[in-house]
């Protein structure tokens, strides 16, 4: 059988974070996971996983039970003990230099200062796939690492709520290997709303 695609969703473990801006990316997880009806996830210690099949492909989601920095871990178990390259890994994380409410698919490059990526980057290289987020930002670095871990508005999980839907509606897509179309699908069905200038600055 062809290798799996590993969709994994990045964020800091427990309730006390699940609802977080830093956690964007595993609330997208877990869209895909509802929305394709895939087993409930398992326990692996280090991880969370769940397994299923999309157009007939073997597709894996992974959710770290570690620290946002040492996301990596995780990702090394999995790809060491299904021999997997990096191009079958695809990355859902937030990101501040994004408007709220815009996602964007990109193949490798750098992490952008995103502890997540820069420890994925540490045991997988950088040409991997990832789902940028778009959480915005709150308009001066200094209060950046504040702002990621609060909580998303009532507004805002709505909006999310409705870009997770179309990720896992369009996520077969990627799975076939249309990753050209799937990045259009997205971007035509999202229409960001106002959110606060983007600005470069520190992540963690």
């Amino acid at each position: 059988m062809e290798a799996p695609l590993v969709v994994i969703g990045l964020g800091n473990p427990g309730s006390t974070y699940e609802a977080h801006r830093h956690n964007a990316g595993s609330l997208a997880l877990q869209g895909i996971e509802q929305y394709w009806r895939f087993p409930s996830f398992v326990n692996k210690k280090s991880f969370e996983f769940s397994a299923g099949l999309l157009e007939g492909c073997r597709v894996f989601l992974l959710r770290p039970l570690t620290f946002m920095n040492d996301s990596g871990r995780a990702v090394g178990l999995c790809a060491n003990f299904y021999k997997l390259s990096s191009e079958a890994f695809l990355v859902l994380h937030d990101d501040i230099d994004l408007s709220f409410g815009t996602i964007k698919l990109k193949h490798g490059g750098g992490n952008g200062g995103h502890n997540g990526l820069r420890s994925i980057d540490s045991v997988l290289g950088p040409s991997y796939w990832r789902l940028r987020i778009g959480i915005g930002h709150p308009g001066h670095k200094g209060l950046v690492v504040p702002y990621v871990l609060s909580p998303f508005s009532k507004g805002e999980k709505e909006v999310l709520a409705s870009i997770f839907v179309t990720v896992a509606e369009q996520l077969p897509l990627f799975v076939r290997g249309e990753t050209t179309l799937f990045a259009q699908r997205l971007k035509a069905a999202l229409v960001a709303p106002d959110a606060p200038a983007e600005e470069e600055g520190n992540k963690i």
